[in-house]
């Protein structure tokens, strides 16, 4: 990871499954970026962390460094390290708020899926609050990360085989992201990509997934409008080859014009 974050000098660097506490993770991050992280409560599960740079031109920490864990301020163990948002503004003055997530991956029929319900719903409210408040003039947007779900059947390689048979392929889950959509969020990666199968940014470990693309589309960043329409371009960064993977998912980046 360190290689690819070397190589790629993102501005600012949202991650999920980040099972360090923050003084380890910031270290491995380096101090060329002001880190924040979310760690859950169950120890060696989820956590999630917002990186910003610390000599980027383009955007940095507002003036409060403001930063808040969690959907609600008590949360159960098991949604803990799931959601961080971090206030930036742009070189411009402009307020940006960005969001890395991590979603359940929950296990059709057991409890595990209906916390995944749960948590789908306390986003959805979040999110409802945030185009709320940019209507207002609040800050735009950028929610990132690993969402467990697919949209549709352009998100997944093998749709027959998981559709209402394998949790992130079920209607009930599949709902939440295109109402998101309808609502007014922009899904900017399918924007920028087309509607065309891929592109995928995780594969099983197991068999021959990665070395046939069969992939998934479950990493995503959802963004308010109006910054949407200055995304430029996006790259999805798949390993060459399997031994050289560094994670069963690939970083999904995304260039804005701020």
């Amino acid at each position: 990871m360190a290689e690819w974050v070397e190589q790629a000098n993102p501005d600012v660097l949202l991650l999920q499954e980040v099972r360090a506490e923050e003084p380890i993770a910031a270290a491995l991050i380096t101090d060329r970026f002001d880190t924040f992280v979310a760690p859950s409560q169950i120890k060696g599960r989820a956590g999630v962390a917002v990186a910003v740079r610390k000599d980027s031109a383009a955007v940095g920490l507002a003036a409060d460094h403001s930063h808040l864990i969690g959907l609600s301020e008590v949360e159960e163990p098991i949604d803990s390290g799931r959601w961080i948002e971090v206030d930036l503004e742009t070189a411009s003055g402009d307020p940006v708020r960005v969001v890395s997530a991590y979603f359940h991956s929950g296990v059709i029929n057991d409890p595990k899926q209906d916390a995944k319900m749960r948590h789908l719903q306390a986003i959805d409210g979040r999110l409802k609050r945030f185009l709320a408040d940019r209507a207002e003039g609040g800050p735009e947007v950028i929610l990132a990360g690993d969402f467990n779900v697919v949209r549709s059947q352009l998100d997944i390689k093998n749709w027959k085989g998981n559709y209402n048979k394998a949790s992130g392929v079920l209607d009930e889950e599949m709902v939440y992201l295109n109402r998101w959509v309808f609502e007014g969020w922009v899904d900017v990666v399918r924007d920028l990509y087309g509607d065309t199968p891929g592109p995928y940014s995780w594969w099983s470990q197991r068999g021959k997934a990665f070395d046939n693309d069969t992939g998934w589309r479950i990493d995503y960043q959802y963004v308010t409008k109006t910054l949407a329409e200055r995304a430029l371009r996006h790259r999805i960064d798949r390993a060459p080859s399997y031994d050289t993977r560094w994670s069963d998912h690939a970083p999904v980046t995304v260039e804005f014009m701020l």
